[in-house]
This record gives structure tokens, C-alpha cells and sequence, in this order.
């Protein structure tokens, strides 16, 4: 009861309040505007976070973590554009909607699903994480280093089309690792004479660039004027008795589905929300009006992807493997912080679990209260010129990456980040990898040397938990593969069958 009068307490303190609401500001906006992701919202803010307090550093991050959520929503119904991957799925029947001139109903309808698709997901998080986390607290070396390896192998598996081009990625990202000091005996590796490098690449550098700086110079080198106008005519905005009844069968499967998915190590919204809009379509009485403008399919669709945030929170803090990007990026903030996420932060820091959890739920109320709200002003700022955003975007890398250490060896290595991400992004490495692969890096390494010193290879495939988390690690890789395989084989035997003369009498 103490952790839970203390964590609480944490929250009435009003830097706190302007935290959440700065927070809420900049989500929705990430959300609104096309292009900028969650994941790169949060790694510019966690520069401007880590002279804070942990708890009002999470405040910020993450309210335009839920934020981005809500105003993902707006270009995706309005324009035809997700503002975020999460909201790829919205697209399909959230537009067609807007067309009909329901686009007020569609806004109002995704923003509550989304909200109880969130406080669902929360009691998830409230439930499970402890009991996950008190299960991982029983893992020795051997344990630790398959729990890594199996977050990483299932980031590779999702994130890339080509496993053979996540797994470099991810590679790359615990070679990255190496940089700095040894783990175990403190000795210098890599650094070849350049003192910064002792303390190994500054991962929050890493991440803006990856996530930031490469989608800016995406942006920059493919930019195209789109003509689509917002749809300025949004209708009536509340969903008669009726539609609420339509809408609840969809609800209950994809919120279900929604934090199944969000549990699994670095499956987003995106993931959910597809698989939920196809399972809501199979059982609908009217599948033939998905995506034509059905409002069980906008239900699914953004329940499904708002349910992961729980989920992937439950995931990130309990074992310390990031649910998503977002909460890889958060890992990160929280290293600098001083915490370690996983199932130690249960035990010595029983509060701030209860702080996420009530930032969470007062952060989505809020972004409802906003979302429910004439968004008219949201429609205009559509139609801001790109070049305004990429000058803010530059600046506030610049600004973020710089007063982490005040050093423009960090700003070399942001640029740097971004480079290499843009090569990645063009050639279809995928980031993910890199990121998990730089922030785990050492702990697998420390863990599996433990290992090794203590008890010798044999202990990684005789411990039953380490033996079975290596196996799901290779059936990760596996399965993509084995798919692969057989849409070939399927196509190949199409093609046959329609090279085959036809017979006629």
C-alpha cells in the first residue's frame, strides 16, 4: 500500500501536471502531422527529459506515447495518410467513412475505442507485470541471455521483410555494443584512442539519428506535394444505439487480439490492428462492407492497435525487452535515469510502476477529452508546407542530442546515426534491430560470460527455460522462412496450373 500512496503521490506534483500536458500537446500534434512517427516523437522529447526527474520525464514520454495514438487517427480518416504506423489499418475504412460525409462520426467512434482499447490494456499491465516480472527474477545467467536473444531474434522476424537482413541488423547492433568499456574486467575495447568512446556510442544519439534524422533525410530526398485535401465536412459526430451495438462484437475480438499481440516483443499497433480488421471481417455479418466504409472495421482496427500499449508496457517493464520502437527508445531514457528495466524495477522500485500506470490512464482521458473536441483547427494544420516541420524536426535533434552530454561529439554521431539509417531505410535494414541490439548488448554479454565462467556452454541447452527461450528464438527466424517457402511453392504450382493447355471436346 505504501508503493501505491507513493506512486500516486508522485503524480500531484504540478510539474508533473505540465509535464503530461506538454506531453499531450506535442503526441497529438506527432500524431496529426504524416511521416512522424511515435517512435522518433520520443526520441527528440527524451532529449529534452533527462535533466528531469524519472517520473516527470515519463510523464512526457510517455503522454505523446498515448497521445500520438489519438492524433494518429486524424490524417488517417481525413486524408487517406496514417500519421503513424499504428494507424495504417484505420485507413481502410476510416477514409472511405470521411468520403460519406461521416467523418465526424469515424473521429469521435476511433477515439473512444481507442480509449477503452488503452484502459483495457492498462489492467493488463496492473495485473501481469508483476507476476511476469517475480517469474524473471528467478532467471540466473544462462536465463537472462536466452531472454534476450529471443526479444531480439522476434524483433528481427517482424521488423524485416528479409531475416537474413534483420539478423546483420541486429549484428551490427550488438557489435555497436562492444564499443567502450568491457562489462566484466572494465578494459577498453574499440575506441582506438578516442576518449569519448570509453563509455561506449551515446545510445540516445543513436536512437534520434536512426529514428529521426534518417526519416527527415527520407523525407527531403522523396518528397512529393499531395494533392489530397483534408475532408473539410465532417457530418454528425455521435454513433446512434444502434451503432454502439454494431460496434461492440468488434471491440471485444480486437481489444482480446490487440493485447495478445502488444505482449509479444516488438509487435506494434501496425500488426494488431491488421490482424484485428481481418478477424473482425471474417466474423461480421456484412464483411462486404469493409472497407467501403464499415464502422465494425474502424472499431477493430483501432481498438486492436491501441490494446498493444499495455501490453507492450507489461513486456518492456517486466522483462525489460521493448514491447515496441516507442518503448526502445524508452529503455533508453530510463538507463540514463538510472533505472534498469526488467524485474529488478519491481522490487527496488515498486512506485514507479504504479506512477506509469496512473500516467497511462490520466493521459488517455485527457487525449480523449481533446479528441472530443471539434478538430477543426486539426484539419487546417493539414495543410502546413512540410519545410516548416523539417526545420523544427532538424533543430530540435540538433538541440535534444547536444544537451545530453554538451558535447558536439554527440551531434557528430546523431548525424552520423542518421546517415546510416538512411542507407538502412533504402536498402531495407531495419533500425529495430540496431536499437535492441545496442541497449542489450551488454546485458547479454555480461550474462552469457557469467554463464560461462560459472557452468560452460552445456548450461544454455540443459537449463529447461534458457533451452526453450532458445528454440522460440530460432523457431522466430524459422517461421518467416518456412512462409516464405510456401507462398513460393503456391505461386510456382498457380503458374503451372495455368500453363496447362485446356482441353476441349
Amino acid at each position: 500500500m505504501n508503493a501505491v500512496a507513493e506512486g500516486l503521490g508522485a503524480l500531484i506534483d504540478p510539474t508533473v501536471a505540465i509535464c503530461l500536458l506538454v506531453g499531450l500537446l506535442v503526441g497529438t500534434l506527432v500524431g496529426a502531422f504524416p511521416g512522424v512517427t511515435g517512435s522518433m516523437a520520443v526520441a527528440l522529447a527524451s532529449g529534452f527529459t533527462l535533466t528531469l526527474e524519472p517520473v516527470q520525464g515519463l510523464a512526457v514520454l510517455l503522454t505523446i506515447y498515448v497521445g500520438a495514438n489519438y492524433g494518429d487517427r486524424i490524417p488517417s480518416i481525413l486524408v487517406n495518410t496514417p500519421g503513424t504506423p499504428a494507424a495504417i489499418a484505420t485507413t481502410l475504412d476510416g477514409y472511405p467513412l470521411a468520403k460519406q460525409g461521416k467523418a465526424g462520426l469515424a473521429l469521435v467512434s476511433s477515439s473512444m475505442v481507442t480509449t477503452a482499447g488503452i484502459l483495457l490494456s492498462m489492467v493488463l499491465f496492473l495485473v501481469a507485470a508483476r507476476p511476469v516480472a517475480n517469474i524473471a527474477l528467478e532467471f540466473g545467467p544462462a536465463e537472462m541471455f536466452a531472454l534476450v536473444v529471443f526479444g531480439l531474434t522476434i524483433m528481427i522476424s517482424i521488423s524485416s521483410k528479409s531475416v537474413i537482413k534483420g539478423v546483420l541488423a541486429g549484428i551490427a547492433g550488438l557489435a555497436i555494443a562492444t564499443v567502450g568499456r568491457d562489462p566484466i574486467t572494465g578494459d577498453s575495447r574499440f575506441v582506438f584512442g578516442v576518449n569519448d568512446l570509453n563509455s561506449g556510442l551515446p545510445f540516445i544519439a543513436v536512437i534520434i539519428g536512426l529514428f529521426g534524422i534518417a526519416e527527415l533525410f527520407d523525407q527531403l530526398l522523396t518528397h512529393r506535394e499531395h494533392h489530397v485535401k483534408p475532408i473539410s465536412s465532417l457530418g454528425r459526430w455521435w454513433p446512434t444505439r444502434s451503432e454502439y451495438r454494431e460496434m461492440a462484437r468488434p471491440f471485444g475480438v480486437s481489444s482480446v487480439i490487440g493485447m495478445i499481440v502488444g505482449v509479444v516483443p516488438a509487435a506494434g499497433g501496425d500488426i494488431a490492428g491488421l490482424i484485428g480488421w481481418d478477424r473482425a471481417k471474417r466474423m461480421s455479418k456484412h464483411p462486404e462492407k469493409f472497407g467501403k466504409g464499415s464502422l465494425e472495421g474502424l472499431t477493430a482496427a483501432d481498438t486492436a492497435s491501441s490494446a498493444t500499449l499495455g501490453g507492450s508496457l507489461t513486456t518492456t517493464m517486466a522483462l525489460g525487452i521493448p514491447g515496441d520502437s516507442v518503448m526502445a527508445v524508452m529503455i533508453g531514457s530510463m538507463i540514463i535515469w538510472g533505472l534498469q528495466p526488467g524485474p529488478s524495477l519491481f522490487t527496488n522500485s515498486p512506485d514507479l510502476m504504479i506512477s506509469i500506470a496512473g500516467i497511462m490512464i490520466i493521459a488517455t482521458l485527457l487525449s480523449l477529452g481533446i479528441s472530443l473536441v471539434r478538430m477543426r483547427g486539426m484539419v487546417k494544420l493539414l495543410d502546413l508546407p512540410n519545410h516548416y516541420l523539417w526545420v523544427g524536426i532538424l533543430i530540435f535533434c540538433v538541440v535534444g542530442t547536444y544537451t545530453t552530454t554538451n558535447n558536439l561529439y554527440t551531434v557528430w554521431v546523431m548525424l552520423a546515426s542518421g546517415v546510416a539509417g538512411l542507407v538502412m531505410k533504402r536498402t531495407g535494414f531495419p533500425p529495430g534491430p540496431v536499437v535492441l541490439g545496442l541497449l542489450l548488448g551488454p546485458l547479454a554479454e555480461s550474462n552469457l560470460r557469467r554463464a560461462l565462467i560459472i557452468d560452460g556452454p552445456s548450461i544454455l541447452v540443459t537449463q529447461p527455460i534458457s533451452a526453450g527461450l532458445l528454440a522460440l528464438a530460432l523457431l522466430s527466424l524459422a517461421l518467416p522462412l518456412i512462409g516464405r517457402a510456401r507462398r513460393a511453392r503456391r505461386g510456382s504450382s498457380t503458374d503451372s496450373n495455368a500453363d496447362e493447355p485446356i482441353l476441349t471436346r
